[in-house]
């Protein structure tokens, strides 16, 4: 498992608190307290949707680079690349 940045429960400042594994193309992002969300990869630009659940995943670049996922009242800040226009369609 590796961490990541998240700010949870709606804070406003992120931490390195939430660990996230991998299965495939699911992703499962693990809060301190127990609790969990499951994200989907997809390769259509849009990074990641929800996995379960019916709050939608919102996905967009932050300033620094990386994508910024926020799903309800939680946000997480996923290490990531943009992929250059020309990039091979799947």
């Amino acid at each position: 498992m590796r961490t990541i940045d998240c700010a949870l429960a709606g804070a406003s400042a992120f931490t390195p608190v939430c660990r996230v594994e991998q299965a495939g193309l699911v992703l499962v992002v693990h809060h301190p307290d127990g609790g969990f969300r499951r994200l989907h990869k997809v390769a259509d630009g849009r990074g990641v949707i929800s996995a379960d659940g019916v709050e939608e995943a919102l996905v967009a670049w932050a300033n620094d680079g990386r994508l910024m996922v926020t799903v309800g009242p939680d946000r997480y800040l996923f290490p990531a690349k943009v992929k250059p226009d020309n990039a091979p369609k799947p």
